[in-house]
């Protein structure tokens, strides 16, 4: 049970700790550090959703040829248009961004601006729950070092993610502990998420492997749609490139090492 808790609560102190960098750091963050810290993000998001995910659910589907790789193609598929419906009817703002996405509303920039990270926290929490249900269920490939791995590494990107939620929030004329405390309560949505999915794991278990997929192909779509493109906004945008190959490295580590 402490195993559980542990892994459960990693991602969010994350977030928190993040967060917490607008006590140490000026009003702004310059766009070079943002840029790397974003590719880092997408780096570890993808070998997470790769490794963790799309590779086990290949594994916990079995059988031959089409019906091995079904659950994972259509997961992911799944998934990326989950996130683009979310995308679609939440109104966000994205850090640096003038223009807000999703419908038009009356919500304040301060609003929509955890609004976008909250959406970001969405499939990372969904990763973590079914990673855990899959482990509980006794899924090929995944076990409590896979699923410990999985967590710590959405909690290390979790770091520079509540970082860049909290600076532009400051940004925006909110005092330190506001700032600190919206980008803090932003990451609240992983555990809430995980918890979710893993009180339903019994009754999910026959379709944990397309599950699996669902959440990479959430975690993909954060990473294509918004992560890359602002870590390759203005110059010395290859920092985001080299961030994205230690995020990589790092989290492939870890899942190998520690599954």
């Amino acid at each position: 049970m402490n195993g559980l808790t542990l892994a459960l609560t990693i991602p969010f102190a994350g977030t928190v700790l993040g967060a917490a960098f607008v006590f140490l750091m000026r009003d702004t963050m310059s766009g070079t550090l943002q840029r790397t810290l974003l590719g880092f993000a997408s780096g570890v998001m993808v070998a997470a959703a790769v490794w963790s995910l799309l590779i086990p659910s290949i594994e916990m589907a079995g059988g031959d040829g089409i019906s091995s790789v079904l659950p994972a193609a259509l997961g992911l598929l799944s998934g990326m248009g989950f996130l683009l419906l979310i995308d679609m009817l939440i109104p966000h703002l994205h850090p640096g961004e003038d223009k807000p996405e999703g419908p038009r509303s009356h919500l304040s920039r301060t609003s929509m601006l955890a609004l976008a990270v909250t959406i970001h926290n969405i499939p990372e929490g969904m990763a973590v729950g079914v990673v855990i249900a899959s482990m509980l269920q006794g899924g090929i490939g995944i076990t409590a070092a896979s699923a410990l791995a999985v967590s710590l590494g959405i909690a290390i990107q979790n770091i520079p993610e509540g970082a860049i939620i909290s600076m532009p929030l400051r940004s925006e004329g909110n005092s330190r502990m506001k700032s600190f405390g919206i980008g803090a309560l932003s990451g609240l949505v992983e555990p809430i998420g995980s918890i979710a999915i893993i009180l339903l794991a019994s009754t999910l278990q026959p379709v944990l492997p397309f599950l699996l997929a669902f959440a990479a192909g959430s975690m993909l779509y954060v990473v294509v749609e918004e992560l890359i493109p602002e870590a390759s906004q203005g110059e010395h945008s290859n920092l985001g490139t080299i961030g994205f190959a230690a995020g990589f490295v790092l989290m492939m580590v870890l899942d190998v090492v520690l599954g």
